[in-house]
């Protein structure tokens, strides 16, 4: 149990029947303890404090042992959940709060409906952070992408899990530096994610930089609406860390294109959709909802979800073979997680298997991590390729950012992904345009 709850049956109170009553013992932070009665009474030796439970041996004249144990564990649960309740809701006394809430038989959903109706009668008087959280992503629907609006609900469940982890509530009078270096220590050491191979803990340093950034704006939003008063998160470093992230080469995409996949039918729509987005440069969440009203005259007029801009992007005969033969201007939608997963397949059916290492930073350590080139694929690799391949083919810069959706340079740039050995092949290509490289010994050196 996160909370420190626990039950007991104290010898020292045996009543005149023989048995003790089994309580609820919490343990607040401040190290002051309180008991809550559960009603269950039973002979203290039939306790078994290893496993903290009643011993299946009770007499049946004193009840089910088996029957006794679920009620004993459901009103731990009512108990955790009281105390949750309360710590969102930041009300400070949490042991006076339980005391008076707690019955055996209560329904927590009680709780969580007094709450809603009382912000719902003035909610700019309910300056719960979570609460403000909520009615910031409210706010902020219909106005930007769900990819976003998922960002927002990250950091709000961020948040949430370092209240329950420090056993404090957390207020906008918390937000101050010793706040933020013991919150980005907690998501960098503590945070856990569960996975489809399991669970992880901790999140990369670009990763939190993410929930940082979005926290100041929720708090700056807050400030402007004159819901709290200015607090001032100049401390809060927004951390960034350049992502190690790999690109497909056209070699290697037109490989996967070509991949037979006789065997394994079911991953022909997610290859196609693959080969399209590194073909469009879009993002997953816009080549993977393509209509057909989006097709016109050997283009695809997109509004691209994030940024709220429309691109304008030329068809290649292989996106419009997918597009119109066989996705018939309709691409099926997939979920995000299994299209990664089903691409990383494709990946290795394709023999996209050169070894890859790449390296983050978990505080002050380094990690790394090697894996064949396929397990690095991802829905976003569609994108860097276009980009990047794009680059290295000589279009302008200004060009590629027009159908990417970029707004700045320094984004764009972190798309780019080269090799040295593609960097110097680039550089030695723009000096021979030059006629500069074989003509060095010719050229006169200033004297000063």
């Amino acid at each position: 149990m996160l909370l420190a709850i626990k039950p007991i049956c104290p010898k020292s109170k045996v009543r005149r029947d023989g048995t003790s009553i089994i309580f609820i013992q919490y343990c607040s932070p401040d190290g002051k303890s309180m008991l809550l009665n559960t009603e269950i009474a039973i002979p203290p030796n039939y306790w078994n404090r290893k496993y903290l439970r009643i011993s299946s041996e009770l007499p049946e004249a004193y009840g089910s042992a088996e029957t006794l144990n679920s009620r004993l564990v459901e009103q731990l649960r009512i108990t955790e959940d009281i105390i949750g309740h309360a710590i969102k809701r930041n009300i400070s006394d949490v042991r006076s709060f339980l005391k008076a809430t707690f019955q055996p038989d209560f329904e927590v959903e009680i709780l969580e409906e007094r709450a809603a109706k009382d912000a719902a009668s003035n909610p700019r008087v309910n300056l719960n952070i979570f609460f403000q959280i909520d009615d910031y992503i409210k706010c902020k629907e219909g106005k930007v992408a769900k990819s976003t609006l998922n960002i927002y609900k990250c950091m709000s469940e961020q948040l949430l899990a370092f209240q329950n982890y420090r056993r404090m509530p957390i207020g906008f009078q918390s937000l101050d530096f010793n706040f933020y270096e013991q919150f980005v220590d907690f998501l960098i050491y503590d945070f856990q994610q569960v996975r489809r191979k399991g669970v992880i803990k901790g999140l990369k340093i670009a990763t939190i930089g993410k929930t940082i950034k979005q926290l100041r704006i929720f708090v700056r939003d807050r400030v402007r609406r004159k819901i709290i008063s200015p607090i001032d998160l100049s401390d809060f470093k927004i951390l960034d860390e350049q992502s190690d992230a790999i690109y497909l080469s056209w070699k290697e995409i037109n490989q996967i294109f070509h991949t037979d996949l006789s065997d394994h039918s079911y991953l022909v729509p997610f290859r196609d959709s693959f080969v399209l987005g590194c073909l469009t440069g879009l993002r997953f969440s816009d080549f993977s909802n393509i209509r057909p009203e989006d097709i016109r005259d050997g283009m695809l007029y997109k509004k691209q979800g994030k940024s709220d801009h429309w691109v304008v992007i030329p068809l290649l005969s292989t996106a419009k073979e997918i597009l119109v033969n066989r996705f018939k201007k309709a691409v099926p939608i997939v979920h995000n997680s299994d299209f990664n997963a089903n691409i990383k397949e494709i990946g290795r059916l394709a023999g996209i298997n050169d070894m890859v290492k790449f390296s983050y930073k978990k505080g002050n350590k380094d990690i790394e991590i090697i894996k064949p080139k396929y397990c690095w694929i991802t829905s976003h690799t569609c994108r860097r390729s276009f980009c990047t391949n794009e680059f290295l083919a000589g279009t302008p810069v200004e060009l590629i950012m027009k159908i990417s959706g970029h707004k700045g340079l320094r984004d764009f740039y972190k798309y780019i992904r080269i090799t040295p050995e593609e960097a110097g092949r680039k550089i030695r290509e723009i000096w021979q345009q030059r006629n500069n490289l074989e003509g060095f010994e010719e050229v006169t050196l200033i004297k000063y």
